[in-house]
Order: C-alpha cells, then sequence, then structure tokens
C-alpha cells in the first residue's frame, strides 16, 4: 500500500497521510467488502482513492504535452547519476509531471507488476483503459528518460572496445 501511495504521490509525507486515511476509510467500510476481488485489491483501490483525493485537494495540476518535451529538451542535459536510488528519484520526478490517471496505471501496471485486468479492477476502468493510459503515459515518459535507456548499452559498449583494443 505504502509503495502505491509513495509512487503515485512522490512524497513521503503526503503518501504516509494517503495511508492512513485509505486504513481508516477501509475500516470504516469493511462490511461493504463483498469479496468478488482479492482484498488486496479492494485495499489497492482505497489507497488509489485516497492518493488521488490528496491530489485534487492540493490541485496539483498535469502537466501539458508541450511542457513534456520542453523539459525533454531543454539545452542543460539531466546528470548521468548512478545508482538505483537516482534513476528511482528521476523515475518518480518524471511521474509527477504525468496526469494522474497515467501515472496510476503506470505504477499499477510497470512499477508493482500488476496485470493489465487486475490494475483495471483497482481503477474501475476497462483494460482497454488501462492499456491505453499505460501507452500515453510511457510515450510522454520516453524523451524525459531516453538518457537512462542507454546507460547499460553504453556500458556493453565501452567494455566491448576495450576487449577489441586488448585482442588486438
Amino acid at each position: 500500500m505504502w509503495a502505491v501511495a509513495l509512487r503515485t504521490l512522490g512524497d513521503p509525507d503526503e503518501a504516509a497521510d494517503a495511508v492512513q486515511d485509505a486504513f481508516v476509510s477501509a475500516y470504516r467500510k469493511a462490511e461493504s467488502f463483498r469479496g468478488e476481488a482479492a482484498v488486496t485489491t479492494w485495499l489497492h483501490r482505497i489507497v488509489v482513492n485516497a492518493c488521488l483525493d490528496r491530489m485534487r485537494r492540493k490541485s496539483i495540476r498535469p502537466v501539458a504535452d508541450d511542457e513534456l518535451v520542453e523539459a525533454a529538451e531543454r539545452d542543460t542535459p539531466m546528470p548521468d547519476q548512478t545508482g538505483d536510488r537516482d534513476v528511482s528519484m528521476e523515475v518518480t520526478a518524471a511521474l509527477k509531471l504525468l496526469p494522474t490517471d497515467q501515472r496510476a496505471a503506470l505504477v499499477l501496471v510497470d512499477m508493482m507488476g500488476y496485470s493489465v485486468e487486475d490494475a483495471a479492477k483497482v481503477l474501475e476502468v476497462p483494460a482497454g483503459t488501462i492499456k491505453s493510459r499505460c501507452a500515453r503515459g510511457r510515450a510522454k515518459l520516453a524523451p524525459i528518460l531516453s538518457h537512462l535507456r542507454n546507460r547499460s548499452d553504453l556500458s556493453r559498449v565501452s567494455s566491448a572496445k576495450g576487449a577489441e583494443l586488448r585482442d588486438g
């Protein structure tokens, strides 16, 4: 629950509050659980709703597509940092630029490992909607995070070149 909230909101304090709100809400609505889905799916839906409520209350507006392109094309490239933590921070920052519905779908499918069908149940939308939200979100993130894609390729290239030089 914490991971969904943190990745959706991007702020540990807001995520903690959202999880707390979600569990209070789940406790109050426990008798309404019908057992048609897994308890975890029901709880994740409550957490997502709590996150969306917090975002609405703070009036976080989604960034327009042209602003995403502008961020990707800045004159100063994003620093090439090492370590999984730095990459995670960059991905989290990029996720904040997406509209809420796309961010929620990507967090559930790509980060939490939910199937499209399970994510559709959590977000209470058709599976096709999840697929399109993920596709749109990925397309918006691609130019922003493109520098991360070639990281491992560069290390393989440099080690291959080193082998070529040694082998003569």
